[in-house]
């Protein structure tokens, strides 16, 4: 049973107490569960995994959806768990709140996990991008899915894996019109971080995989180049949910970033 904030944010905290503090954030239309797999591999540490507005089994966004929404209630979350500075893991979108969170709350970051994350798309896909959203603002949560799936998923996983049946069943649980408002942010709001003035400075490892056509290897790149010192890796042959496919790519290195953070504090 997920326990919920004053704001109806749902949240798991799980290990030890006194460990150093591991926030992750999904990505649209999934839920915390999307880091089950994933939660073995960081062991010692204390994680707070969340469902963001609308998502899981948290309550709808407050007031209109935006990556400013979004980084308050992850700011309040951690205010609400007594927790002064964390490390901040963020999938998709979750890459996008986490970064403007960094903008938002620098002095609460530990460092920052951007997972297959958007950056500058330039003009055709961007607009690709904000059409998908006006479809699903007309059309329903599941109007762009299945042509999703093909975009997540390896082919042979599409056929054979569990995660399109756990991606299907977290978006049936999505608030409508929270999607439709979250999709809008995923597509829009990239625009605000693109070259932020003043700049990141927190520690930064950035990830996407080799065929992810949403979050490309180029956009990573491009993350990476405007944060001093961040570490870039690009996984092979895997598409957007990759994370799903393989849990251990990106676990390990994710653990190895972290255990340098800490210990270069």
């Amino acid at each position: 049973m997920s326990k919920k904030t004053k704001e109806g944010t749902a949240y798991d905290d799980l290990g030890p107490k006194e460990g150093p503090v591991l926030v992750l954030i999904h990505g649209l239309g999934l839920c915390r569960g999307l880091w089950d797999d994933h939660l073995q591999g960081f062991e010692g540490y204390r994680i707070i995994a969340y469902d963001l507005f609308g998502h899981g089994d948290s309550s709808p966004p407050p007031m209109e959806a935006s990556l400013t929404v979004f980084s308050d209630q992850l700011a309040n979350l951690l205010d609400e768990l007594g927790v002064d500075k964390a490390h901040i893991i963020g999938f998709s979108i979750g890459g996008m709140i986490n970064r403007r969170f960094a903008l938002d709350y620098p002095d609460k970051l530990s460092s920052l996990v951007i997972l297959n994350s958007p950056h500058n798309r330039g003009s055709e896909a961007q607009e690709r991008v904000e059409s998908r959203a006006r479809s699903v603002r007309e059309q329903g949560a599941f109007s762009t899915f299945d042509a999703a799936l093909k975009r997540w998923f390896t082919p042979d996983y599409l056929l054979t894996g569990s995660g399109p049946h756990l991606v299907r069943k977290w978006r049936e649980k999505v608030d409508a019109e929270s999607y439709a408002q979250t999709a809008w942010v995923l597509a829009h709001g990239v625009r605000e971080l693109i070259s932020p003035d003043p700049a990141i400075v927190a520690p930064s490892f950035i990830m996407t995989c080799e065929n992810d056509t949403g979050s490309t290897p180029s956009m990573a790149e491009d993350i990476a180049a405007e944060i001093p010192n961040a570490k870039l890796q690009i996984i092979p042959k895997l598409q957007h949910l990759g994370l799903m496919e393989t849990p251990s790519s990106f676990t390990k290195p994710i653990l190895k970033f972290l255990q340098g953070v800490e210990n270069d504090n």
